[in-house]
């Protein structure tokens, strides 16, 4: 055993060294959208912003707001109500009145084989006359400038989607610790710097914000491809990506923010849709993913009172790397960095929503998301 733990010791040194170098640099090469220069904003196509919303009665307002009062020329949005029961429609139905750019479109029974929210996107979608497409969500805030500067950006690179960040904000500690770990988690699992790169098969997609060529969007088969992904955003980006275009991420902090769940229980259920879809429904890779997160995020910790010599030495210098890089996250988001302690707890956390969206899946045979039901068999078939 105490050799067992020593090479284990060993591994997870080694492991962490690696992944703190190529988070570093990886992260570091990703530019802000608030950097982009005033030389990157000159073109002005048409631009259609599609925005989904099914009971989104607290942030709605603000969100479309924000979305309303960009200083980009020749933009149009297009805000979908997905069988809302709260106030959704009613907000949008007002706000329309009152803003000429802006169109409220309502859906009011979903066909076979689609999920709420992507036959909503899908719907604004076949609405939009822009030239450009921007899927984003009814939640994010956005600074007056953040169109300009992205759809710049796109053109002055020539970059066929582009996919930004957000800043995330949740309230209370425990949230906050768990927004840092899933950026490593998210940054480890996407590499999103390399999704650029032609010879790389790595692909990026942001719910928050997806701006897309509408002749792409089309080209790789529209929102019916992923008909029924509650993944849809970052599967989006793998099928413009597979398609040969263009993709690249930026960093949207300074520029616009969520506020992504409010409450520990919001944030199980939410991530839950999207946990067993990440590794296609595939038992095996959860297992697999618990099990390397136990060993290489949560055991150096409980080594620290469980070994002694060597062992306890190379895991105290694990303990310490990883430290410093969730504090180092933490600092990026604006979190305090002693919340980085706390990455063990957003780990074991992050484990049980893999579980439950697991067992959940599997013995209710399918999930339900926003009050509606979806087959396993159903969401299975949608491979991409």
């Amino acid at each position: 055993m105490d050799t067992f733990l020593l090479c284990l010791a060993i591994v997870t040194l080694v492991s962490w060294v690696a992944i703190c170098v190529e988070l570093a640099v990886g992260n570091r090469s990703i530019r802000f959208l608030k950097d982009v220069s005033a030389q990157e904003q000159a073109l002005n196509p048409r631009l259609s912003v599609i925005i989904p919303a099914r009971n989104e009665e607290r942030n709605l307002r603000e969100a479309l707001v924000s979305v309303l009062r960009q200083d980009y020329e020749g933009f149009e949005v297009i805000a979908v109500n997905d069988r809302s029961t709260d106030r959704t429609g009613a907000i949008l139905n007002s706000m329309a009145r009152d803003n000429p750019r802006l169109r409220a479109v309502h859906v009011t029974e979903l066909p076979p084989g689609w999920l709420g929210k992507n036959f909503a996107l899908y719907c604004g979608a076949q609405r939009a006359s822009g030239d450009l497409l921007l899927f984003t969500d009814a939640d994010v805030v956005m600074q007056p400038s953040a169109l300009r500067r992205a759809v710049g950006y796109m053109q002055a690179r020539g970059i066929d989607h582009l996919a930004v960040a957000p800043d995330v904000r949740m309230p209370g500690a425990l949230l906050k610790v768990f927004v840092v770990a899933f950026c490593i988690f998210f940054s480890l699992y996407a590499r999103p710097w390399k999704a650029k790169d032609p010879k790389s098969r790595r692909y990026v997609g942001i719910g928050a914000f997806n701006l897309v060529r509408k002749d792409v969007y089309r080209a790789v088969g529209t929102h019916q491809a992923i008909a029924m992904r509650p993944d849809d955003d970052i599967k989006l980006g793998k099928l413009i990506k597979k398609a040969g275009y263009r993709p690249e991420f930026l960093f949207g902090m300074g520029m616009m923010h969520v506020e992504w769940y409010a409450s520990v229980p919001e944030l199980i259920d939410g991530l839950m849709k999207n946990a067993f879809a990440g590794v296609e429904y595939r038992v095996s890779a959860i297992i697999g993913a618990s099990a390397a997160q136990l060993a290489v995020n949560v055991w150096p910790f409980l080594a620290l009172v469980l070994t002694q010599g060597e062992t306890w030495v190379l895991n105290a210098a694990t303990v310490l790397i990883m430290l410093a890089l969730c504090g180092d996250t933490a600092w990026f988001l604006g979190v305090p960095r002693w919340y980085a302690i706390g990455f063990p707890i957003a780990t074991l956390l992050f484990i049980y929503i893999m579980w439950k969206s697991m067992l959940t899946a599997l013995l209710s045979g399918g999930i339900t998301w926003r009050g509606t039901r979806y087959s396993l068999a159903a969401l299975k078939a949608n491979k991409v």
